[in-house]
């Protein structure tokens, strides 16, 4: 018996939050300010969301568009602050100017975490060389998986590299969980399941009515049966 896929949802606000569950959502990621791609959102969002419900919260660590660290101090501040709010698992990545992972500011906030579970986000959809950045972190303390959509333009491009990449699920670098999210359709879910991808991301997939309506418990629970239970 394979163990059941995860279906990761975004949530902007307890009302999402408290829908994404209802649907049958195992992991929430916490945002604010998806004009931006998702930044970190405020510790009174988190406590909220937290006290709402009781299935796996991950917390972005992201200051500002882009891919670069910015202020790495203020980041560990904020990451403290967020797990005196109840966080315990994150999301964070970041790339140098080159496109390569910035490895000072991933060592200084993972540090942070103090061995807190994370996700490596999508700045490895536009890493300079995917196999390095995943070697380079390949140890790194808490880090179980990569958020990734196999290219920057969405999973449509990504998804040779996805499947190639689940084949080496076990070799040093590629230990972790290919949660794939970016442009992720339902149509996608039957081939990515029969190459033994288990982690699905979802946002504007859960908001019928797009990113300025709320989750939508039937769309999350869609997702889930296609998903299985």
């Amino acid at each position: 018996m394979s163990k059941r896929a995860v279906l990761e949802v975004i949530a902007l606000d307890v009302e999402d939050a408290v829908a994404a569950q209802a649907g049958g959502a195992d992991r929430l990621e916490l945002v604010t300010d998806m004009a931006a791609d998702g930044l970190t959102p405020s510790a009174e969002t988190v406590a909220a969301i937290r006290a709402a419900v009781d299935i796996d919260l991950r917390v972005m660590l992201r200051l500002a568009d882009g891919f670069a660290a910015g202020d790495v101090e203020r980041l560990v501040g904020v990451a403290g602050r967020l797990r005196e709010a109840g966080a315990t698992e994150f999301v964070l990545g970041f790339l140098d100017a080159d496109g390569d992972v910035d490895l000072g500011a991933v060592e200084e906030v993972a540090g942070a975490l103090e061995g807190c579970r994370w996700t490596f986000h999508r700045a490895i959809d536009r890493a300079a060389n995917r196999d390095a950045l995943r070697k380079q972190l390949a140890d790194f303390p808490g880090l179980d998986t990569y958020l990734t959509a196999g290219a920057a333009g969405g999973v449509d491009d990504g998804l040779t590299v996805l499947l190639a990449e689940a084949r080496r699920r076990g070799e040093p670098g590629y230990e972790q969980q290919l949660l794939v999210g970016g442009g992720l359709r339902l149509e996608h879910v039957p081939g990515l399941l029969d190459a033994g991808i288990d982690g699905f991301h979802i946002g504007g997939a859960a908001r019928p009515s797009g990113w300025d309506g709320p989750v939508s418990a039937e769309a999350v629970g869609e997702w889930r049966r296609v998903l299985g239970d």
